[in-house]
């Protein structure tokens, strides 16, 4: 069930009224999770299977890891948790691309026999929620978080329907403690309900979840025709038409990942939750690492806690050390989102300028400390930040090598012609000042700071003008189809 569709906004019309109808917490309790199964069956009916597998796996071994005082049963526990959630993600997002790697490297060996493919089909959100399950037993494992109480408690966090499909990544850490305040509150103050849909809640839900529709529909969705023109071969094009194109791609990726957040965070605020940040204006950042700490946040966290921080461990002075856990922890990012060489290539950019940009910032910080201070100086980081970020958005967006080649060659050696590039201006006038239209709001956003809340605590008559001035431009330019969310294929 993608957000963007009518079906989603009667389907959570229906569970929040069913909510405000419900007077006593176990029937709630009970509708979240059917809700959550229904949307989830709605979306792939597959995933229903798969889900209750990784639900019962992480349970019960979470609760053997946490019962057990033997050392050796305590890692036997964990190892068949983790690898049982790996090996499901393993085969279905990766088999194939391995098998081709296989075959590949068999023809040149000369090998006759090749094995066939299975030609899996993805199950939609098996990425987050594998990590989202993950990050439950190994917190357990580590001795920071009690385990959940029941099958039905730890069922309500994982499939949570607002944030199952594509994130934000929950934790179960800050997740389950909410869920448990909320039942200890029922039962002290004598109010027999979980979960209470208040006026607060609701402005500021449905201010987050309009940003995220005005993102998607109006932003991505009518900038997405120009970057396929432009990616779909670019060989051939401008420098600085594929720069236009990567811009585009960009802000594209952006309101599309950002926007399905918003709308996630929310519809869980609406009901009561809250869900972490996801994005933080990350066009302002002024380094890699300033980038990844307001990009993806949920992963870019979840990567550091459980990936580079063990790697790194006591190691953290040693430049190698830092330099190849870096490297390590961007590749396997690359690999999360995709079993293809364009997204292991984009990983290890990313893991290169992290990698670089650490090593010298532990070196040469404080000698220019004072010029990355002054306004100039600041300039120019998010200035090279941001051309570095979007140079790995070409790797991110095409998936033929000899086309990402090209396009990455055009990027950074210049040729200075524009007849082409004024041509495709031309042609695509309306996404052009989309991409300058969103520009100048991001940074009205970035001055502003955490614009939605403020937007939710005006009087009534105001936020209902607001309501109307978001809602009629996504009428106006909606593109007639409801068309899924980039992070759907991940």
């Amino acid at each position: 069930m993608l957000f963007n569709t009518l079906d989603f906004i009667v389907f959570f019309v229906v569970v929040v009224g069913l909510i405000s109808l419900f007077k006593y917490r176990k029937f709630q309790y009970i509708l979240v999770i059917i809700s959550s199964f229904y949307f989830i069956f709605y979306t792939d009916n597959f995933l229903v299977a798969l889900l209750i597998s990784t639900i019962l796996l992480h349970f019960y071994t979470g609760r053997e890891i946490h019962k057990s005082k033997d050392p050796k049963k305590r890692k036997i526990f964990f190892v068949i948790g983790v690898l049982g959630s790996l090996s499901l993600l393993g085969f279905f997002k990766y088999y194939d691309f391995a098998i081709t790697q296989f075959n590949i490297f068999g023809d040149l060996l000369n090998l006759e026999n090749q094995i066939p493919l299975l030609n899996l089909a993805l199950p939609i959100g098996i990425s987050f929620y594998t990590f989202q399950s993950l990050s439950y037993i190994i917190d357990i494992y580590r001795g920071s978080l009690e385990p959940a109480k029941s099958l039905k408690e730890y069922a309500f966090f994982v499939a949570f329907f607002p944030a199952l499909v594509a994130g934000p990544i929950l934790r179960a850490r800050n997740f389950l403690p909410q869920l448990r305040e909320k039942i200890a509150q029922s039962k002290t103050s004598g109010n027999l309900k979980l979960l209470v849909i208040n006026n607060s809640n609701l402005k500021f839900g449905l201010t987050l979840m309009l940003f995220g529709f005005f993102k998607k529909m109006f932003f991505a969705d009518n900038i997405a025709p120009f970057v396929d023109e432009i990616f779909l071969n670019p060989v051939g094009l401008e420098s600085f038409s594929i720069i236009l194109g990567t811009i585009g791609f960009g802000i594209q990726i952006y309101c599309d990942f950002s926007g399905y957040s918003d709308i996630a965070i929310g519809a869980a605020a609406i009901l009561g939750f809250k869900i972490p940040l996801n994005f933080n204006k990350p066009f302002f950042a002024t380094s890699p690492s300033d980038f990844w700490a307001r990009w993806h946040i949920s992963l870019s966290t979840w990567v550091r806690d459980y990936l580079y921080y063990p790697l790194v461990f006591k190691n953290r002075k040693s430049s190698s050390v830092v330099f190849i856990s870096l490297l390590i922890s961007m590749f396997l990012m690359g690999l999360w989102h995709g079993a293809s060489w364009n997204f292991l290539i984009w990983g290890g950019l990313h893991g290169i300028f992290l990698a670089v940009f650490t090593v010298l910032r532990n070196k040469y910080s404080k000698p220019v400390e004072p010029f990355f201070k002054s306004k100039f100086g600041k300039f120019f980081s998010i200035f090279v930040t941001q051309y570095l970020v979007f140079f790995t958005f070409i790797a991110f967006v095409v998936q033929d090598l000899d086309h990402m080649w090209y396009a990455m060659k055009k990027y950074v050696i210049l040729d200075f012609t524009t007849s082409q590039t004024i041509e495709i201006i031309n042609e695509n006038e309306f996404a052009i000042l989309l991409m300058t239209l969103f520009v100048g709001l991001h940074y009205i956003s970035y001055r502003q700071g955490n614009l939605p809340e403020k937007i939710s605590k005006l009087k009534l008559r105001y936020w209902i003008l607001f309501l109307i001035f978001i809602i009629l431009p996504i009428s106006l330019f909606y593109v007639g189809s409801a068309q899924e969310f980039i992070y759907f294929q991940f």
